[in-house]
Parts: C-alpha cells; sequence; structure tokens
C-alpha cells in the first residue's frame, strides 16, 4: 500500500535530499510524494529535478501560512514531514518578523489542518539551536528550550505548538532536532557552501569572532537515514535528537576547508562576531541510537571531501544563487 506524503519546503536543502532519496532507486518503493514549497530565495526548482518525473511525485507552489491550502493538501495524504522554514540565523538577526511568520505560525497552519484532516503522523523538523548553547557535554532531548536568537527562538516556538496538538488533540508528532547539515545542494549562504564557493573564485571567507565557536557536524544523508528512522519507527509525541558526531570549532572546519580548496590563511578575514552568538551546540543522540538504530554512517573527512567536489563540479548550480541571494 502506497503511503502518501506531504513534504514542505522540499525544494530547499534538507528536504530535497529527503525527496530524492525516497523516490530514488534505493528508496522504500511503497511512497508517493508532494512537496509544498514557496519557493523563496533559498528554494530551487533545480533541486529536485531528478525525481520530476517519477511516479508519485508532485509539486505544488504555495504557502505554509496558507489555511485554506494546508487543509485541501491535508485531505489528500496519510503523513507529513515539515521541513519549511526560514533558517538563516543572520537574516534573522537584520529582521524577525517573517520567522515568527513561517517558523511559527506556519507550522501553526499545518498541525491544525493535520488534526482536522486526522493525519497519520505528522514529523517536524527542528534544530539543535533550540536548547541554546552548551559548555560542556551534551543536551538530551528533555532540557529545557533556551533559544538565542530570532531564527531559534521561532523553531521552538514551532517545536512546542506541533507537540501541543499532540497532547492537546492526541495527533501522533514526531519532532527531530538536528546538528548542523553540510552536503551538497547547501545554499551558498551558509558557512561550508559560503566558504568553499567563496575559496574557488578566489575570495576572501569572513570568520567570526575568534573562531572557537563549535559545532556537530552532520551530512545529509545521515540526517535523512535519522528522519525515516523516525517517520517510520519512532513514537508519537516524542523528540529525537539526530547529530553527525563530528564537533570542530570554527576555526579548526576553516582550517579544513582552506586545505581542501588549495588556499592559505591570507584567504580569512576575521569579522566582528554575530549578535548573541552560541559558544557551542551538542546533542545526545543515545536515545535515537537505542531506540531506533541510528548512527551516522559518513565519515566526515569523506563527507567534506565529496561536499568540495560536488560545488567545484557543478557551478553552474550555485553561481546562479549565490548572485541572486547578492541582490
Amino acid at each position: 500500500m502506497t503511503t502518501k506524503i506531504l513534504v514542505t519546503g522540499g525544494a530547499g536543502f534538507i528536504g530535497s535530499h529527503y525527496v530524492r532519496t525516497l523516490l530514488g532507486d534505493e528508496g522504500p518503493g511503497d511512497v508517493a510524494i508532494t512537496v509544498l514549497d514557496r519557493l523563496t530565495y533559498a528554494g530551487n526548482p533545480a533541486n529536485l529535478d531528478e525525481v520530476r518525473g517519477r511516479p508519485g511525485f508532485a509539486f505544488v507552489r504555495g504557502d505554509i501560512c496558507d489555511a485554506s491550502l494546508a487543509a485541501d493538501l491535508m485531505a489528500e495524504h496519510d503523513q507529513v514531514v515539515h521541513f519549511a522554514a526560514e533558517t538563516h540565523v543572520d537574516r534573522s538577526i537584520d529582521g524577525g518578523a517573517r520567522f515568527v511568520r513561517t517558523n511559527a505560525v506556519g507550522t501553526h497552519t499545518l498541525v491544525d489542518a493535520a488534526h482536522r484532516a486526522r493525519i497519520q503522523t505528522f514529523v517536524h523538523i527542528s534544530t539543535d539551536e533550540v536548547y541554546g548553547s552548551i559548555d560542556s557535554g551534551s543536551w538530551p532531548e528533555t532540557h529545557p528550550l533556551a533559544p538565542n536568537s530570532p531564527y531559534s527562538a521561532a523553531k521552538a516556538a514551532g517545536d512546542l505548538i506541533a507537540l501541543s496538538y499532540h497532547r492537546t488533540h492526541g495527533l501522533d508528532v514526531r519532532v527531530t532536532r538536528c546538528s548542523n547539515n553540510y552536503g551538497h545542494h547547501h545554499f551558498p549562504e551558509k558557512l561550508i557552501p559560503l566558504f568553499i564557493t567563496n575559496l574557488l573564485d578566489g575570495r576572501q571567507v569572513p570568520l567570526y569572532g575568534d573562531g572557537s565557536h563549535v559545532r556537530d557536524w552532520l551530512h545529509i544523508d545521515d540526517h535523512v537515514r535519522g528522519i525515516e528512522l523516525v517517520r517510520t519507527k519512532g513514537r508519537a509525541g516524542e523528540v529525537y535528537n539526530i547529530g553527525g558526531g563530528a564537533e570542530l570549532s570554527n576555526k579548526e572546519l576553516t582550517g579544513l576547508l582552506l586545505d581542501a580548496c588549495g588556499a592559505t590563511w591570507d584567504s580569512v578575514r576575521q569579522v566582528t562576531d554575530r549578535k548573541g552568538h552560541d559558544r557551542r551546540y551538542s546533542v545526545d543522540c543515545t536515545k535515537i541510537r537505542t531506540a531506533l538504530g541510528y548512527a551516522p554512517e559518513v565519515d566526515f573527512a569523506t563527507g567534506l571531501a565529496e561536499t568540495v567536489r560536488w560545488y567545484r563540479d557543478n557551478r553552474t548550480w550555485w553561481q546562479p544563487l549565490r548572485e541572486r541571494a547578492a541582490r
């Protein structure tokens, strides 16, 4: 029996890889997917070219805040995997209104429609940034939320709204909170693709503050694998951390990218630190490992080398996006 899945934000970086994976030759073969995406600056229809002709694929251009559209789509689907979000911290610092609209109001619009349509499962994709910053150790899923940027605060609001529909209405909501993702098809404003594309063009790269901020890096293959475990084997009302197990300071990561792109530290420009910049993120993945059998499989050195190679070979994909984002 075919499961009909509505994937919001499915033209973006992680969402499109999820769709390509499920509808690809190695996918489960028992799913049909409708992508709902507003195609903002970070949504790219080309990300879905590989699966556009596949049986069971459909695309709807629309806004997750459109209650009428959400109701119509929910009536036609069994499950939802909700990626759609405004995600760039720097943009949220410049203006948080659209982050609140998309990440909080949009999530409410979707879960309310899902509840009324009696959707089987609603997987809400979130971020480790909702926990705030941690000097040592790692956050379990039970750690109180303490977001520090307008972006992460709006995502935390979305988490709580989605989970409230489980506790109040019994909707099968499952939340994932991932560490920093990397890989191919990543919009070139985020750290790794920004640094790679700048270095390939002989440009300088901006390093915030002293570069000591620490992040855990998760390859999109591993993230998608974790999401599928949660969708197919997870439990209603539960939160699952998904990490990559590759903690690096931004300075350490910069050194690796310089080496991979054949550049030197002369290409690095230190810039004033971001407002409210969290020092360290680290998620405890014990729960998803023991309950669902998750473990990251992509070695960071291998994944980073493959990512650099992809950007080197696919300039026609990222060059227009970078030019559009700069306007």
